[in-house]
């Protein structure tokens, strides 16, 4: 029966009945269905079935023209996590077939117990700074776990294309900026120091480095947190996911992690506003604890991870106030990124300065 809440276009649940007995995973009735919510465009449902929780993902209601390739992607990438200490949702079956559910790729994976730092603090985190201080630390631990894993040795070799990844980085991004130029109204990029950092980055680009797994959006956004302790519970939205240096994540932390009297705190919301977190270079102590992390990994050039960093999402998020001009996204969304962009180029500045 198809739940009521549950768009049939989205999920139909006669189709995943029979696609999940062909699997032999537990049959009966699905109880306790619902939609799920989280900073993704991606759809999630959670639901029971035959005694075991499970959350299906698929792609938004207006399919993008990447969507399902990115879903193989992230399904291809938690199956090779797998067996590993990362901590990161399960992935119980695939279906990569398009044909399947009109149109979109999905997957099971299993359910996290957690909590998103940036929507809520429940206690003991709320009230209990050390609590607090210890969330950052565990945020890059569980990075660390993540660059400590042989990408060739669990399966993903040729995931991505890490040669030339540093090399191409700057280019890429200018380019990127360049292209909202095409968008009606859009006067061009006002962002002060541009230049300055992207030169900047040319100029001290790390001569050596070591591939590894990528999360390509590593923040707090993207982090759930045991709602016991400061442990992180799962790494979720996997859709950055690539080959390339694992130090950029560690970089991407680091340009987002909340600081006192910026626009960080904006992208940090209510563990932002209490304080009481670690700074930039405990973060960085904690993720050099674990050997296999850093092994063949120059952590003396984090500033220099931590700039890009800095320059390729205040980038990205300078792609909606362009959008904002020529009426594809909301003026005052578009407004509050471009505030937010400038802040990351503050803080690239700085960075480089220090």
């Amino acid at each position: 029966m198809q739940p009521a809440q549950i768009d049939p276009a989205l999920v139909d649940f006669g189709v995943l009945d029979r696609w999940m007995d062909a699997r032999d995973l537990p049959g009966g009735p699905f109880e306790d269905v619902r939609s799920l919510s989280g900073g993704t465009q991606n759809v999630l449902i959670r639901f029971r079935r035959g005694g075991r929780d499970y959350v299906l993902r698929r792609g938004p209601r207006h399919l993008r023209a990447r969507t399902n390739e990115v879903l193989r992607r992230e399904a291809r990438v938690l199956s090779a996590l797998d067996g590993t200490d990362v901590p990161a949702p399960r992935v119980i079956a695939a279906c990569p077939d398009e044909d399947v559910m009109g149109g979109a790729v999905f997957y099971l994976m299993t359910p996290v117990e957690g909590f998103n730092a940036t929507v809520s603090l429940p206690e003991p985190h709320a009230g209990d700074p050390g609590v607090r201080h210890a969330m950052g630390l565990e945020a890059a631990r569980a990075l660390s776990a993540l660059g400590a894993v042989d990408h060739d040795a669990v399966g993903l070799a040729g995931f991505g294309k890490p040669a030339g990844f540093l090399e191409r980085q700057v280019g890429r991004w200018m380019s990127e900026l360049k292209s909202y130029g095409a968008l009606d109204g859009y006067p061009g990029p006002e962002i002060p120091g541009l230049e300055k950092v992207a030169a900047w980055l040319e100029a001290n680009r790390p001569r050596t480095w070591r591939p590894g797994i990528m999360h390509g959006d590593y923040h707090l956004a993207n982090l759930m947190f045991s709602f016991d302790g400061p442990r992180v519970a799962a790494i979720v939205d996997w859709e950055m996911c690539t080959i390339g240096d694992p130090l950029l994540d560690l970089g991407w932390l680091l340009a987002t992690w909340p600081g006192a009297g910026d626009e960080s705190s904006l992208l940090a919301g209510p563990f932002g506003a209490a304080g009481g977190f670690p700074a930039g270079e405990e973060l960085v102590a904690a993720y050099a604890e674990r050997a296999g992390a850093v092994e063949g990994r120059d952590l003396s050039s984090i500033t220099w991870y931590a700039v890009l960093a800095c320059f390729k999402l205040g980038i990205v998020l300078e792609g909606t106030h362009a959008r904002a001009f020529a009426g594809k996204a909301p003026k005052e969304t578009g407004d509050l990124l471009h505030s937010i962009t400038l802040g990351l180029f503050r803080r690239a500045e700085a960075f480089i300065a220090s």
